[in-house]
């Protein structure tokens, strides 16, 4: 019995504890006060379809959706920028009243409303919903700005942030990319700067140079070449049609720089001038309108070839790596890889010249070696790289046996030099590594 009555009283006690928390926490609520007030209640974001803008620059701007994108019509024919049009529509229909000022003034100038500096007007899908954000001054702490509707008296704050969204230029609204192209499609790409031109060709998954040589090309730094012309972006655009003299006069009658992305049979291409207070002028060589980008666009197109050769001496690693001949003072010295069956790991073989069980760990550590050879230089003609008595040749077969290399590598004092059959000059690389590899050959071959 006495248990059941402490049972009652700590049950009386919760309830007693859960009114509190509730009573508590709805009364906090009730003083956040109401939820702020839309500007704009009724507005759907992707359903608005027309924007017309007026800037405190004075720039009035048309744009309309089509098929999903945003346009610009007027005052210009032009791409928009889709972020910042999707911006300011999202602005307007979020919008919130901070607080109403006056619900019938009679006297918007005090407010800057008589002539506000800001007007996004909009359309949405059939017409309805529809209407007009008007902008006035900033208040005195500039932390809210006066604004109405245009089918209301009443003047009221909306927040400061709003500004940077809803002023918007021609300029700020357009697409500001320099060329457009889509990256999927790309098949080559061609370089030319200071007179010299640089050709690439994909090759499946892979790219190489054609053009001054036909090399391997390192696959980060032609991808990353395509990417900087992807991503560069004008700075300015000079008004109206330019005149053979003004091509002149910005440095694009004879082009410093000529940047073409192939799209199978297709073309964009991208035209760099003269130096600007802006950066550099520019032009897509589909249209006619001249622009600057920044000076950094031109530096990065005027690499030299050797940047975009593929830096690593074998295209192998010890992981895909299936077979493998190392010679060597006229001995040849082969490795196979043996399949594990089930959970046995693969392990590898010597198979000539004296048949035998290596040390896998140690095979594997020799071939991560070879793999991790690069090129610091490319040597040229004039070079004497000892290649006319091969300090050591490496064959390879690798990705289940489906490709195969073959590397031989000169010595000259201290200077180690290694040619590739699909390369047009040899690389100079670290003779470290190379003494490594020959040192762990040697114990191997035993």
């Amino acid at each position: 019995m006495r248990g059941l009555r402490s049972t009652l009283a700590l049950l009386v006690i919760l309830i007693g504890l859960g009114a509190y928390i509730y009573f508590v926490t709805s009364k906090r609520s009730d003083d956040r006060g109401p939820k702020q007030e839309k500007l704009f209640t009724s507005v759907e974001a992707d359903k608005v379809e027309e924007l017309k803008i007026k800037s405190a620059t004075g720039d009035r701007t048309t744009l309309k959706k089509e098929g999903g994108t945003w346009k610009i019509v007027e005052p210009i024919a032009a791409a928009a920028s889709q972020p910042d049009a999707s911006a300011v529509v999202n602005a307007v229909a979020d919008t919130e009243i901070v607080r109403v000022v006056d619900d019938n003034p009679g006297d918007v100038k005090e407010y800057g409303l008589d002539t506000p500096r800001i007007e996004v007007e909009f359309t949405s899908s059939g017409g309805k919903p529809s209407g007009r954000l008007l902008v006035g001054d900033k208040t005195t702490t500039g932390g809210n700005l006066y604004a109405r509707r245009n089918d209301e008296k009443r003047v009221v704050l909306i927040a400061q942030y709003q500004e940077s969204t809803l002023n918007k230029s021609t300029f700020d609204l357009r697409d500001k990319a320099v060329v457009k192209f889509d990256r999927d499609k790309v098949t080559g790409v061609e370089v030319t700067a200071d007179g010299k031109t640089l050709e690439f060709a994909k090759s499946g998954s892979d790219w190489r140079m054609t053009r001054p040589l036909d090399a391997r090309a390192d696959f980060s730094a032609v991808e990353g070449l395509i990417g900087r012309l992807e991503s560069a972006q004008m700075k300015s655009i000079v008004p109206g049609e330019p005149s053979s003299s003004d091509l002149k006069k910005y440095g694009l009658d004879k082009p410093s720089v000529s940047a073409s992305i192939r799209l199978g049979s297709a073309r964009a291409t991208v035209l760099l001038g003269g130096k600007s207070d802006a950066g550099v002028y520019a032009r897509d060589g589909s249209r006619p309108d001249v622009m600057t980008v920044d000076n950094s666009v031109a530096d990065d197109l005027k690499k030299a070839a050797d940047d975009y050769r593929k830096k690593d001496v074998f295209d192998f690693r010890a992981f895909n790596a299936t077979k493998v001949e190392l010679t060597r003072n006229g001995q040849t010295v082969v490795f196979e890889r043996v399949k594990g069956q089930g959970e046995t790991p693969d392990k590898w073989r010597r198979v000539s010249p004296n048949a035998g069980d290596p040390d896998t760990r140690k095979v594997e550590a020799l071939l991560a070696g070879l793999a991790d050879m690069r090129a610091t230089s490319f040597a040229d003609a004039k070079t004497k790289t000892g290649l006319d008595a091969p300090a050591l040749t490496v064959a390879a077969s690798f990705d289940e046996g489906k490709k195969q290399e073959r590397v031989t590598f000169g010595k000259v004092g201290n200077d180690v030099f290694a040619a590739r059959t699909d390369e047009p000059n040899p690389a100079k690389i670290e003779a470290e590594k190379f003494d490594e590899a020959v040192k762990a050959l040697d114990e191997l071959s035993k």
